[in-house]
């Protein structure tokens, strides 16, 4: 038995023996014939020189990188490598590199203009639960890139992955134990041309926030946390007498969490620390691997926030407010690994814990259209706490053809965002600017999600030949998420009004004791019906099959199924005791969800891949849950709609691939996808004021080119030394996507405020726009050197994104357009050593363009719906390695 491994000029060999599977090409060798062959097969010719039976011709590629290799399917993968030279600061960051991604508010990972609710995220393989109240899908900005040896963006499905499947799915493997100890150090400082180092907005809050942990001062008072718990609302009445109220409303923190103030906003500073080390015992090898990061970070904007309204058929201006905030992110990241390993098994043991704080001061002022064009300012205080745990137990063993991997996970987040704060002020006869009373607010809210999941495979080889073989997997998986969501929301009323003196004083001033209980008396406005408070649950379970095999030399097929059960709910109550106005949703679904990757290795380092799957989309749980909630990043109203339902999904996929270097390579791909009843965002009608909510369009498709190319260059010493004595990088992906929702008479949506009553789906969606989300055009250009002799590296990246739909319009209004454009950032790194210590420099430009977040609304005039510059920021680091 012999394997002959041919070039490209054995193309047409190995392609006739494609014709007859399982046959056997037979050929007789002339070694006096010139034949062009690899180093692989030359040495083959090298210890057998007579002539032979071929049994079979493989085509090998030797360029074709390991994780392409061995993946059957079409994916894109970031590497360390990848991750080191664009510096990104977290996945989310480093994502959007990648050929046919973009990123939405700097968290939210968009594949091929589908939004974040048609992406999952997993960890190692496990799903994870999320922190946003809008979202089921973590944001990646949590992840800092430190923790990750790597990305997988799949971008078609396969039968071992969740059925939750649209865009593709997003796998971020975190780092593994060592083969020899290491460890380093790095801190780095950055700048923002926009608001280091000026005056800007901020409120004192308490003495520990730098930690991203309050001392105890936005603690729950416990008078108040016991009237909560009672079930009784917090009002003058039956349950609370004139003097409770006023020592609840005492109680209440007061100017360190409701004066705006003015301060010098600092430099961004962070500092992590990474290290690991190996060890033989008699079980095996021990690894461990350890991250720890801090980071204090601080983010201002200044811009527009307008809406616009429909009069005599034209768009004009309704509201128009300039906005100002300042926001102070505090992140604490914790990492670690063990791991026990011999040559047939693997047990792994994952930990991750994440905090994010933002502590937020914020000021709208402009003019209220509906409030007769009259002077408005809403003054914000607010306070973040998002925080990520996950645990997870994993293992691979192998006996002979057999393997088996199992995986366990459990994870949690939650979102605490206490004393959430706004202050109204209007403007008096003399232009004098005074408190408006009934618009104060403290709101206290909390969200938890957990999953607990798990899943295990059992995977036989097969052997066909001496050459190929076939993979046959079978497998389970589950996953158990909850999520509990509640806000409680206070005000304060002045039943016989305020003094003028009053109406002129400080914040901090009008809300003292002195004032509670003899002008100021709290009251209660938290919602009812369901309006305030949710618990909601998805359950699923799978079992699936699936093969992989070189059906016929050079042809591998990845042939799957999954059937997969799933029940979700989300189920409103009344923190009151009383009867919700809402029934329960309930979406109780199981799908038998086909999936097939073709790869034809046709030349030496060429590949085709076809791909087509059937996947599902499920509504988020906030979407589905009727309660409104404030988005603090638009300021805008979201009301769910229980009347969602599941979107399914048909994906068709093409790819050339040619390798035609190490770690060089240009790809080409086509994609296809069929959306029945897609969800999307649409805007409420609730006067000038601009609300969202969610429906089911009835139809959507998209479809899209996709190109990628990357190239080393090195040029002979010509006398440049700076050229010639480096190596040049030129790398760029391009997706065009093309998206049309389709709406035939007849089409039908139900809305929430419809209470299930079916309307026209053309009274909310206009045949043949634009899917929400989708960008047209999406690419990135990265341009670069490095010097292993200066051990040094510098790249040049330009991402564009051109303009989505962010919401559609209220009906007979145009849809609302963000336009993301075109960021530029440099990276600089160098190795170098101090008294024989290697150290590492790099420098980071960001966003050098200035490019601005831009949202707007366009039919004759633009409306500004949401802009502000974002400024150009630079941050310098030093790492210590030992």
């Amino acid at each position: 038995m012999k394997t002959l491994t041919l070039t490209l000029t054995g193309v047409l060999l190995a392609t006739s023996a494609m014709v007859a599977p399982g046959m056997t090409l037979a050929q007789t060798e002339n070694p006096s014939a010139p034949v062009e062959q690899t180093p692989a097969a030359q040495s083959q010719t090298d210890i057998d020189q007579t002539p032979s039976t071929v049994d079979e011709i493989v085509v090998l590629g030797r360029f074709i990188p390991e994780p392409n290799r061995a993946s059957p399917e079409v994916a894109a993968f970031l590497t360390a490598e990848d991750l080191q030279r664009t510096g990104d600061s977290s996945a989310a960051a480093a994502l959007t590199r990648v050929t046919g991604l973009s990123v939405v508010e700097g968290r939210f990972v968009y594949v091929r203009g589908l939004g974040e609710r048609y992406s999952s995220a997993l960890l190692n393989g496990s799903p994870l639960p999320s922190p946003e109240p809008l979202q089921r899908v973590i944001p990646l900005d949590l992840f800092p890139s430190d923790i990750l040896k790597g990305v997988t963006v799949q971008k078609t499905y396969s039968a071992s992955f969740p059925g939750e499947f649209g865009g593709g799915v997003i796998d971020l493997q975190t780092l593994s134990a060592p083969t020899e100890a290491f460890f380093t150090m790095k801190a780095s400082v950055g700048a923002d041309t926009e608001f280091t180092g000026r005056n800007n907005l901020i409120y004192f809050g308490s003495r520990t926030d730098f930690t991203g942990f309050d001392d105890g001062t936005r603690s729950l008072p416990g008078g108040i946390d016991l009237a909560f718990q009672s079930g009784n609302r917090i009002q003058v009445g039956p349950n609370y007498t004139a003097a409770q109220l006023r020592t609840l409303g005492q109680s209440l923190e007061n100017a360190p969490l409701r004066l705006l103030q003015k301060e010098q906003t600092p430099a961004n500073l962070g500092f992590s620390l990474t290290g690991g080390n190996a060890m033989q015992t008699p079980w095996g090898t021990l690894g461990a691997v350890f991250v720890a990061g801090y980071d204090n970070s601080w983010k201002g904007r200044q811009g527009v926030r307008q809406s616009g309204r429909i009069d005599s058929g034209q768009l004009v201006l309704a509201d128009d407010y300039v906005f100002r905030s300042n926001e102070n992110n505090i992140g604490l990241n914790l990492f670690g690994s063990l791991s026990l390993a011999d040559d047939d098994n693997e047990i792994k043991w994952t930990n991750f814990y994440v905090r994010n704080t933002t502590k937020e001061a914020r000021s709208v002022a402009g003019f209220d259209d509906l409030g007769g064009g009259a002077y408005r300012r809403t003054d914000y205080t607010e306070w973040f706490a998002r925080q990520l745990f996950t645990t997870q137990l994993s293992g691979d063993h192998t006996l002979g053809a057999w393997d088996f991997t199992w995986r366990v996970a459990y994870a949690k987040t939650s979102r605490d965002a206490p004393y959430e704060t706004q202050f109204g002020y209007g403007k008096n006869a003399t232009g004098d600017i005074i408190h408006n009373i009934q618009t104060n607010r403290i709101s206290f809210s909390n969200l938890d999600d957990t999953i607990i999941s798990g899943g295990a495979d059992v995977s036989y080889t097969l052997p066909l030949s001496d050459a190929r073989e076939a993979k046959f997997t079978l497998g389970v998986a589950s996953s158990d998420n909850d999520r509990s969501s509640q806000q409680r929301l206070l005000h304060f009323i002045a039943p016989n009004g305020l003094t003028p003196e009053q109406q002129l004083s400080r914040v901090d001033y009008l809300f003292s004791d002195f004032n509670i209980g003899s002008t100021l008396q709290l009251e209660e406005i938290t919602g009812s019906n369901g309006a305030s408070a949710y618990d909601a649950k998805l359950r699923v379970n799978a079992v699936y099959g699936q093969v992989e095999a070189e059906v016929i030399p050079l042809v591998n097929l990845n042939l799957g199924v999954r059937f997969e059960d799933g029940k979700q709910s989300v189920n409103p109550f009344d923190l009151f005791g009383g009867a919700t106005g809402f029934l329960p949703t309930e979406i109780n679904e199981s799908y038998v969800l086909p999936a097939a990757t073709v790869t034809w290795n046709f030349a030496e380092d060429m590949q085709l891949r076809f791909g087509a799957s059937k996947t599902i989309g499920r509504p988020q749980f906030r979407e589905l849950a009727p309660q409104q909630y404030t988005d603090v990043e638009s300021d805008r109203t979201f009301i769910g709609n229980p009347y969602l339902v599941n979107t399914e999904f048909l994906n068709l996929d093409a790819r050339y691939e040619w390798y035609f270097a190490r770690n060089q390579y240009v790809t080409f791909g086509l994609f296809y996808k069929d959306l029945d009843k897609p969800v999307e965002s649409s805007v409420v009608d609730q006067g000038a004021s601009i609300s969202q909510t969610f429906i089911n369009a009835p139809k959507a498709i998209v479809k899209g080119v996709e190109l990628e190319a990357k190239k080393f260059w090195e040029f002979p010493d010509n006398g440049l030394s700076f050229i010639s004595s480096k190596r040049w990088l030129v790398s760029g992906n391009y997706t065009y996507s093309n998206s049309e929702v389709k709406v035939e008479d007849g089409d039908t949506v139900t809305t929430q405020s419809s209470l299930g009553v079916a309307q026209p789906a053309s009274f909310y969606v206009i045949d043949g726009s634009r899917l929400q989300g989708q960008s047209d055009h999406v690419a990135n250009l990265q341009f670069g050197w490095e010097d292993d002799t200066a051990r040094s590296q510098a790249t040049i990246i330009v991402n564009y994104v051109s303009k989505r739909t962010s919401a559609r319009g209220r009906p007979g209004e145009p849809d609302l357009i963000q336009d993301p454009g075109v960021f530029l950032d440099l990276v600089y790194r160098k190795d170098f050593s101090v008294i024989g210590q290697d150290l590492g420099f790099a420098i980071e430009l960001r966003n050098l363009l200035g490019t601005d977040y831009d949202e707007y609304q366009e039919q004759g005039r633009k409306i500004r719906i949401n802009n502000y510059d974002l400024g150009s920021s630079a941050s310098v680091s030093l790492t210590a390695r030992f």
